[in-house]
């Protein structure tokens, strides 16, 4: 997909984008589901549990990447 970008698909359930950031030990996992539903899941650690993790809609992630990707712009 992109330098960084690993995509895994989940059989029955969607796929998975592990995004990985600076430090070895931080990444970001989105698991977009068959239905639209998409998992933010935050790694701070080495550790197999994520520090955090969100549920968000499709119009939830909608704007949650418009403002990430800097084409929000408020009226």
């Amino acid at each position: 997909m992109g330098q960084g970008v690993h995509v895994t698909d989940l059989p029955g359930v969607g796929k998975r984008y592990d995004i990985d950031l600076e430090r070895e030990d931080e990444r970001v996992s989105v698991v977009i589901r068959s239905g639209g539903v998409r998992d933010l899941y935050v790694f701070t650690s080495h550790s197999a549990d994520p520090t955090a993790v969100l549920e968000l809609t499709e119009e939830q992630a909608r704007k949650v990447g418009a403002v990430l990707s800097a084409t929000f712009f408020e009226a």
